[in-house]
């Protein structure tokens, strides 16, 4: 039965007891039953003020209820995590950078290598030094290269797993029940952005490292070439005569 149905009962039964209380004395009496119409009609407006109450009472237990679910949505967690995933995707390239050849991401190891194999050549170093330091320099050019071109297929391998996490998260968000999961949705979408500027960042270190070495084995180069030039055009003690024999007795 609807409210609505209610209140025109209650209304019907109301308009009765007056009409009855217009028509019977006050006070009449039905089997030695005293019947008193006022207090009847008063009596029907008590209960249907006590329905009323209980009505109210069920519909602020109703939204208090409704309003609960919500609140347990909105702090559910998103059950999908991508941490793992970004977390092995970003080690993959840190590890490409890692194992670099020859002249590693290390200071020290560059100044290292600065100091003994492309500054100066130095008038005393002899000539089979100057060739084995060109071709030192030379393969630490080659080495770079190749790490360079290492790290790019390893970022251009982490595409794939970039796309299925963020298919992923998008569905996630998107069928995220509360505010707490849309969150973590978006938190994980910015932590995929941040893997990529990590892979981006490795391939933009490796392809660096390997300009400038190319660079410096190319500097290197003309300041060998230069002393190798000096040391041609050096005059010598010149042509010395010998006595030569030409037969043997």
């Amino acid at each position: 039965m609807t409210r609505l149905s209610i209140r025109r009962g209650l209304v019907t039964g109301i308009a009765a007891c007056a009409l009855i209380g217009a028509s019977v004395p006050a006070g009449a009496q039905f089997g030695g039953i005293v019947y008193d119409p006022s207090n009847y009609a008063q009596n029907v407006l008590t209960a249907a003020r006590s329905l009323q109450q209980v009505n109210n009472q069920i519909q602020a237990l109703q939204n208090q209820a409704t309003s609960l679910i919500n609140q347990a949505k909105n702090l559910a967690s998103l059950p999908f995590s991508s941490v793992a995933q970004l977390q092995a995707q970003i080690q993959r390239t840190q590890s490409l950078l890692t194992s670099a050849e020859r002249i590693a991401y290390d200071v020290q190891s560059i100044d290292q290598a600065f100091s003994t194999q492309y500054r100066g050549m130095s008038v005393s170093t002899s000539d089979q030094a100057l060739i084995s330091g060109a071709q030192s320099r030379w393969a630490n050019s080659v080495a770079a290269f190749e790490d360079a071109l290492k790290v790019q297929a390893g970022v251009v391998g982490n595409i794939e797993g970039a796309r299925s996490t963020m298919t992923s998260l998008v569905s996630s968000s998107q069928s995220a029940s509360g505010a707490l999961q849309a969150a973590q949705a978006g938190n994980q979408l910015l932590a995929l952005q941040s893997q990529q500027l990590s892979d981006l960042t490795g391939l933009l270190a490796a392809q660096g490292r390997a300009q400038a070495l190319d660079a410096a084995q190319r500097a290197a180069a003309q300041d060998q070439a230069r002393e190798q030039l000096r040391r041609f055009l050096t005059p010598g003690t010149g042509y010395q005569p010998a006595t030569v024999s030409m037969f043997h007795n």
